[in-house]
């Protein structure tokens, strides 16, 4: 496997970490979480590399999720069931 096949498949994890911390913070279900992601800034920052941002934790990523783009969240209804 090559480097950049690698890169691929720590950035798919690193997504799937973030995703499911997103949900588990803000107590919605993991699609909700998923959709929020995919329109952030933050998802298009880890697919370009830019800044190193990738090599922060899931955890930090989510939570920096939260706070710089708190818009994301506005519309999303909360449910306690997880997927």
């Amino acid at each position: 496997m090559n480097s950049r096949n690698l890169l691929l498949v720590y950035h798919q994890l690193l997504e799937e970490d973030i995703v499911k911390q997103v949900a588990k913070l803000k107590n919605i279900d993991l699609r909700q979480a998923l959709g929020i992601y995919y329109k952030s800034r933050l998802a298009k920052q880890i697919e370009e590399g830019t800044y190193g941002i990738d090599c922060m934790s899931p955890e930090w990523l989510a939570q920096d999720l939260l706070e710089n783009e708190p818009e994301l969240f506005s519309d999303a209804p909360y449910s306690t069931n997880k997927e």
